[in-house]
Parts: C-alpha cells; structure tokens; sequence
C-alpha cells in the first residue's frame, strides 16, 4: 500500500509519484544535478519502470501540476562490514533493477529540490515520507550516501578526509550533508568514487537513519 498524500507548507503536495509525471522528473533531475555525469540521472523510462517496480518508495513534491521535488529509493540488503559499493552498483543503469523486494533497507538514491523551492522544509519532509514508508513495511531504517556537495571548490587546500572531519564537528557547512545530518543520519564514512560528478570530486559519504529514531525538523 503507497502513502496518501499530504499538504506541506505554501500549499504544495507531496504524494506517491505515478508515471504521467515522468517527463517533468527528467527536467528536474537535469535542474538538480547540473554537474553529476548524464549517464548517472534517471531518465523519464526509468521513472514509468521506478512506479511498476516499487511504488510505494517513490515520491513528488507538486505546486499545482509542476513537479518541484521528489526522492527515488529501493529495498536493499545491506551489509556494514562490507560499506563500499558506488552509486552505479544501486543505479543499476537508472531501472534500479538492485531492488530486492525483501530487503530490509530502505536505500535513498537521491533527493532533488528545484532551487527556487529550496530552504523551505521540502526536503526533510521527503525525508520523513521516506521514514514513514520504513515503519510501515517494518524495515530497518534508511540508508542512503550522500554527497559532500560543496567539496570541489576547496579540494585544492585540503583532503576529502579533512572535509568529512570538519563537516562532522561542525566547523565546516556543507550544502546537502550537513543538512543530512541535521535531519538526523548517522554518518558511517567516506564513500571515494561514488558518483561521477565534479563538484564534490566523486565523493560520497554513507549514512543511516534507524527506524527507531525521527526525522529531526529544521
């Protein structure tokens, strides 16, 4: 059973994504990651196959008919001894063919915000959709590796570790992990060669949200 949808602030709905949006999900997907390699967004094919495969794991943000947001995650095994794997071994290609049904992880590809609706909640309440879905399919928890977005601007001064490091302790603000983790993810390490994308110089870094914690709103 997906999730009925909700009235977040300004109006805007957030709901189950069906496949008549899946146009609009390629546009926003080339607006929120200008920079990560085009093999690597997911394409309007993809979002019809993403609704047959795992309905309830797939969300939109809508002002009106216009998609403004929206987050594409699978079930996953999900082993902690062994955390380094990419964004192509989950991607699959874009038709997330790595969703094993019975999975007890709920593993987050992505979450795009158009810019011009950011700074408005929209991603921590994606967050908490994706939350709501953990608890009721009884999974436990979320995983998801999230990029360290403003890391290519500085890697010329200093390591990917030393980053990290900063943005954990506070002295460094990075635009999408430090969001993460006041959302509430745990951060488990660096993920080198994630995702082939420049602006964090292909790094990601792996984080959990158990299903026994909230989603902390900003």
């Amino acid at each position: 059973m997906t999730a009925a949808a909700s009235v977040l602030s300004g109006g805007l709905i957030l709901r189950p994504t069906t496949a008549e949006l899946a146009a609009q999900l390629e546009e926003l997907q080339r607006t929120c990651f200008p920079t990560l390699d085009d093999a690597q967004r997911f394409k309007a094919p993809h979002y019809r196959k993403h609704v047959e495969l795992f309905p309830e794991g797939q969300f939109v943000v809508l002002d009106h008919d216009r998609v403004v947001a929206a987050t594409t995650t699978v079930r996953r095994h999900f082993d902690f001894a062994e955390v380094g794997h990419t964004f192509a071994d989950v991607f699959a290609g874009g038709w997330l063919t790595s969703h094993e049904p019975d999975g007890p992880w709920l593993y987050g590809l992505d979450i795009g915000v158009h810019p011009a609706y950011r700074r408005r909640g929209i991603g921590t309440a994606l967050y908490a959709a994706r939350h709501d879905t953990v608890r009721r399919l009884g999974l436990k928890g979320q995983i998801t590796a999230g990029i360290i977005h403003d890391y290519g601007t500085v890697k010329h001064r200093m390591s990917a570790e030393e980053y990290y490091r900063g943005i954990v302790d506070g002295s460094i603000v990075d635009a999408t992990l430090s969001m993460q983790l006041a959302v509430g993810f745990e951060p488990r390490g660096l993920l080198p060669g994630y995702v082939n994308d420049p602006g964090c110089d292909n790094y990601s870094v792996l984080l959990v949200l158990p299903a026994d914690r909230p989603v902390r709103q900003g």
